[in-house]
């Protein structure tokens, strides 16, 4: 399959203030393609997916939009003086996500697209199908967060000190522009008192795309309990345990992934 690439940037609005977000397209040529927009985990970005959602678009003929949230990547970094809210996570699926599609040219009521969210971006995804019911054609969540865990402030906690103390900071260096920006935003709001108590069990039932939420069996970030309690508030919702895998699914078990994922669009697709 032939497939076509493009990049770019976008300026949108978040939380009253003007960012410019890199993004990049590819995939399939056919405009009729399935588009899949990917959502990447609170250290990730664009470049830090790395080639899976190249491999995903060729195994199931897709086009992908994948882009990096303010304060990761190449984008708009995030003021070193300034902490991400509790509420960080709706703001990017309410607010941002809407005006990137926008702005790129996606027509959400014509043509829904899909979501595939990674840990943060996971809930990013799950949010936004939430609110937004009619314009998402379905979510697969990857390691998504519902509610804190003690184990995901244990794992927070120590990736901390292996930032401060091995050269993690100079790996982070390849995929952001200002990786200070990016560890620090994601570590001082998970690690922040008021983040406890987040939790987004209850905007659950109003998700009715087709929905696939993933977890690997030995992930570091968080239980199976994060999953399972999907299934509570999506009855329809369809699990995916995968055996041998961190919290890191598209890295550990790509190929398991890309199988699953694939068939799961191409059953949503042929549902009435």
């Amino acid at each position: 399959m032939r497939a076509e690439r493009g990049e770019g940037l976008v300026e949108v609005t978040q939380e009253g203030e003007r960012v410019v977000l890199e993004y990049r397209t590819l995939g399939a040529p056919a405009a009729e393609s399935p588009l899949v927009v990917f959502l990447h985990e609170g250290l990730g970005s664009l470049s830090a997916w790395r080639d899976f959602p190249d491999r995903l678009c060729a195994a199931g003929s897709l086009r992908a939009l994948v882009y990096s949230r303010a304060g990761y990547g190449r984008s708009t970094a995030r003021p070193h003086d300034r902490r991400w809210r509790p509420a960080f996570m709706h703001v990017q699926a309410r607010e941002v996500l809407p005006q990137v599609l926008a702005q790129i040219g996606v027509d959400t009521h014509a043509a829904p697209p899909w979501l595939f969210g990674h840990s943060d971006g996971g809930s990013i995804a799950l949010i936004y199908a939430a609110t937004f019911p009619d314009r998402v054609a379905g979510v697969i969540a990857v390691a998504p967060h519902l509610f804190v865990e003690d184990v995901s402030i244990r794992s927070i906690e120590h990736a901390r000190e292996v930032y401060r103390t091995t050269d993690l900071r100079e790996r982070l260096g390849r995929h952001h522009a200002d990786v200070d920006s990016a560890f620090w935003g994601w570590n001082d709001i998970w690690l922040d008192p008021a983040f406890r108590a987040w939790n987004i069990e209850a905007l659950l039932p109003a998700i009715r795309c087709p929905l696939l939420a993933v977890q690997g069996c030995d992930d570091e970030y968080g239980t199976m309990a994060q999953i399972e309690h999907v299934v509570r508030g999506a009855p329809h919702a369809q699990l995916l345990k995968l055996a041998g895998c961190g919290h890191s699914p598209h890295r550990d078990r790509p190929d398991a992934l890309i199988e699953a994922a694939v068939e799961f669009i191409a059953h949503g697709r042929a549902r009435p």
